[in-house]
């Protein structure tokens, strides 16, 4: 905040407000925020009322720091939750500083804006989207271990998925045995509901990688591309792979055979003191052999996360990204290849070491070929 020149943070990105206080419930979807105030030793949480004791159950706060506002402000065209929060910052006569805000977030609307802007005339107003994201991109040992405990869980999810995807079997009945798996968790592990839905996807749709299922059937001929997080105490980790009902054909082998040399060069490459930018360099080389061509970005640092997305909306692994790698940064990697009419990824989420990487979920990096009852790796 000092070298941002931001006297008063107005948090609204539900992980920030988490990853600050600590506060975890599924209300973000009406007004809600964590004020930091610089001289102040303790932020203050503002929410609807009914949510209040959440706040009191799940933050470190004092009750005395927890305030709201009332129903009547809720969906009302004649008054907004903003009345209730201008309001509090004039009482603490915080009303003529220099007030963040996070205006990237999905979470602070245009009226949101507008009626701040209004009730407070006399303050200024800096972007703050990426002020708290960006201290938060490098882990602590506690965040740490809650990743290693989701991608347990990633992986675990993982296996229920394709061990439900048959000849018959349509793809909500796996998308549902997933679901099940990712709340339920790992043996030993508390699960939770993930930031983005499972991403099952066969056939021509593998050429679009954020489809979401439907109520079709396996033929027991399709590739499949299938996207999903394991997630404990709201931290993320992702992990995708493919899988071939029957034998692939030479089109899907040359896909699978860039992309898996693309991602583990990649994850090669990854060290401290390397730019994000020079890291997505090495993946264009190496597919660039194989007779492709994709310079999208093909990763994102990732952590604790609330829907509608598991991004941090910070570094990203593409060209041209000057986010230097350190150690205890924490990303998903997913160099996918999508053509129009069938597509290949594989994906991991890795933490940066000291000398490198270290992937955090232990699952084959295969395409994985099933036919029948038996499956094996390519």
């Amino acid at each position: 905040m000092e070298e941002q020149g931001v006297d008063v943070l107005f948090v609204s990105n539900p992980s920030n407000i988490n990853y600050l206080s600590g506060y975890n419930a599924y209300s973000f979807y009406v007004v809600q925020a964590l004020i930091v105030i610089k001289e102040h030793d303790q932020p203050i949480w503002i929410g609807r009322r009914e949510d209040a004791n959440g706040a009191k159950l799940t933050t470190w706060l004092d009750d005395d720091r927890i305030y709201h506002y009332t129903d009547d402000y809720l969906h009302s065209n004649t008054k907004h939750p903003m009345d209730v929060i201008t309001d509090l910052l004039k009482k603490l006569n915080q009303d003529q500083r220099r007030i963040g805000v996070e205006l990237g977030s999905y979470y602070f609307s245009a009226m949101n804006y507008e009626n701040f802007k209004g009730w407070l005339p006399d303050a200024s107003f800096i972007d703050a989207t990426t002020l708290v994201p960006n201290v938060r991109m490098i882990k602590s040992k506690q965040e740490l271990h809650y990743m290693r405990n989701a991608a347990a869980n990633a992986e675990h999810a993982m296996e229920v998925g394709i061990n439900s995807i048959r000849e018959g079997v349509s793809e909500n009945e796996v998308a549902a045995d997933i679901y099940h798996a990712q709340i339920n968790g790992a043996e030993g592990i508390d699960g939770d509901y993930p930031s983005i839905v499972p991403l099952l996807l066969s056939g021509v749709k593998t050429s679009s990688p954020h489809l979401t299922w439907d109520g079709t059937a396996f033929q027991g001929d399709e590739i499949i591309t299938l996207e999903l997080a394991g997630v404990h105490k709201r931290y993320h980790s992702p992990l995708a792979r493919t899988i071939k009902l029957g034998q692939p054909n030479s089109r899907e082998k040359r896909l699978k055979d860039a992309v898996k040399e693309g991602i583990n060069e990649t994850l090669a490459a990854v060290k401290p003191g390397k730019t994000c930018g020079e890291v997505a360099m090495v993946w264009s080389e190496v597919i660039k052999k194989h007779g492709f061509e994709k310079y999208d970005r093909l990763g994102y640092s990732i952590g604790l996360s609330y829907p509608p997305n598991w991004s941090e909306h910070t570094a990203s692994i593409r060209q041209g990204n000057e986010t230097v790698l350190q150690p205890n940064m924490t990303f998903h990697l997913i160099p996918g290849l999508w053509e129009e009419d069938c597509g290949v990824e594989f994906s991991e989420t890795f933490v940066v070491t000291e000398n490198g990487c270290e992937t955090l979920a232990d699952y084959p990096r295969e395409l994985i070929i099933k036919e029948g009852r038996e499956t094996t790796f390519s």
